[in-house]
Order: C-alpha cells, then sequence, then structure tokens
C-alpha cells in the first residue's frame, strides 16, 4: 500500500475509536447540543416577544430569525469535546504508545477531529429538530439544506482543528474544557441574537468582521430560502484559515512532543 493509504486507513481506525468512545460515553456530545437548545428556549420564550417586536416581529418571527445562529453556536461549542478527548489522551499516557506503534503520526489528530465533526453535525441534526418543534418553517430547496449542511460542515471543521490545539497544550481535564469557551461564545458577539445593526458602534464593528458573522448571515439565507450574499465566500474564507491555523498549530504541538 502507498504512503496515502496508510494515512487513510490509520485515521479510519482512529475515526472508529473515536466513535466508539462517543457512544459509550455520550455524556460530552449531548452536553454539547444542550446548550444551543437551553439557549433556543431561553431566547425564544422568555425574550422572544420583546426581541421579536422591537425587530418588527413577533416570537414566531425572531424563532425564524434566531435559529441559525443557535445552530452556528451549538456547531461552535461541539468543539469542546475535541479538546477534552485530545488532552485526556494525552494526560492518561495512551498517545506514548500510540507513537511506539507503525501508524501514521497524523492519523492520531484526524481520527478526533474527523470524529467531533461527526459529532457536531448530529447535535447540530438534534438542534433542528428541537426548533422545528417549536415552530421554526424552513423556506429552504433541497439544494439550499445540502449548502447549509456544507457550510456547518466546514464550519465544524475549522472550529474543530482550533480546539485540537487547545487540547495540545492543556495539561488538566478541566483546562481543556474551559479554554473553547471563546469560541463558543464568539456568536454572542455576532448577529445570532440580534442584528449587528442594532449595537453600539464599536460592538457593531466587532460583531460586522468577526468570522461568526458572516457564517452565520450565510446560514440564515440558505434556511429562509433568500438569495445569498457575500457573506457565503467570506465564510468559507474564515473557515479555510481557521482550519489551516488549527492544523498548523496542532501539527507543531503534537509533533514537538508532550507538554505534560
Amino acid at each position: 500500500m502507498s504512503t496515502l493509504t496508510y494515512a487513510v486507513h490509520d485515521s479510519a481506525t482512529m475515526l472508529r475509536r473515536n466513535l466508539k468512545h462517543a457512544i459509550r460515553y455520550p455524556a460530552v456530545g449531548l452536553g454539547s447540543a444542550m446548550l444551543p437548545i437551553l439557549m433556543l428556549l431561553l431566547f425564544v420564550y422568555a425574550f422572544g416577544d420583546s426581541i421579536g417586536a422591537g425587530m418588527g416581529g413577533g416570537r414566531a418571527s425572531y424563532l425564524e430569525y434566531l435559529t441559525p445562529g443557535v445552530i452556528i453556536m451549538g456547531v461552535a461549542a461541539g468543539s469542546m469535546s475535541t479538546s477534552i478527548a485530545i488532552c485526556s489522551d494525552m494526560t492518561e499516557g495512551i498517545i506514548n504508545r500510540f507513537r511506539t506503534m507503525d501508524i501514521t503520526r497524523a492519523s492520531f489528530m484526524t481520527g478526533h477531529v474527523l470524529g467531533s465533526v461527526v459529532q457536531t453535525m448530529a447535535c447540530a441534526v438534534l438542534v433542528v429538530g428541537v426548533a422545528l418543534a417549536l415552530g421554526f418553517r424552513s423556506g429552504a430547496t433541497p439544494l439550499e439544506w445540502l449548502a447549509a449542511a456544507g457550510l456547518l460542515t466546514a464550519v465544524a471543521f475549522a472550529v474543530t482543528w482550533l480546539s485540537a490545539g487547545f487540547g495540545l497544550i492543556s495539561k488538566t481535564v478541566e483546562s481543556a474544557s474551559n479554554k473553547p469557551l471563546l469560541i463558543q461564545f464568539l456568536p454572542f458577539l455576532g448577529s445570532a441574537f440580534v442584528p449587528a445593526d442594532s449595537m453600539s458602534p464599536g460592538l457593531r464593528w466587532f460583531a460586522e468582521h468577526q468570522p461568526f458573522t458572516p457564517m452565520t448571515e450565510t446560514l440564515r439565507d440558505l434556511l429562509s430560502g433568500t438569495p445569498v450574499g457575500n457573506a457565503w465566500w467570506i465564510s468559507l474564507t474564515w473557515c479555510a484559515a481557521i482550519a489551516l491555523t488549527g492544523y498548523l498549530w496542532s501539527r507543531h504541538l503534537f509533533t514537538k512532543g508532550p507538554a505534560h
């Protein structure tokens, strides 16, 4: 077999390992899904009438606006599981055993990242299901739903690589769960919950130039069935930049050896 074939085979083995762990210990994955679901319930039922009225609608129209932002937030929250799983492997010493085995070294990180992406997308489906149960209705065509799934996969892939680096620099599982919090809550400072136009000038500038705002706007356009503007290529550019940064950072940390 070629080097690429060995890499794919080893990565698939690591992917199966991580998916089995996720099935055996579902608490972390479900915890990532519970945060966006709780946010959805809180903002719709506690603030939906007032915020919706301020946006020129009501609770139902605010649910249409809010759901894409909460889905993006859920995808960002899913990256926490990667940081925890990698830190756990590093602190428990299993990584030292992998280093002595005849496997492609990149497969360890690749398996973690791909496994987390699969879990994150499953959680996103759960969040969409809850939103539909609350009354969310989409005007998207099947092709637009497919494009939305592709966008979410790209976002999950990007933030997961960044979270992998946080896992490698963490000395305890507790710190590994705390470091990705910035990724999880960055959508709050975008257009996920309220339009950027309604913010103060400084916060509005930040919201308009941070990565999660174009991602949220692209997903919102796709799910509503309205034409997608320039936000889609800005979103994909951000995804590529974050994924490349996270990959190079994680590769450097992993190659350098354990810092524990």
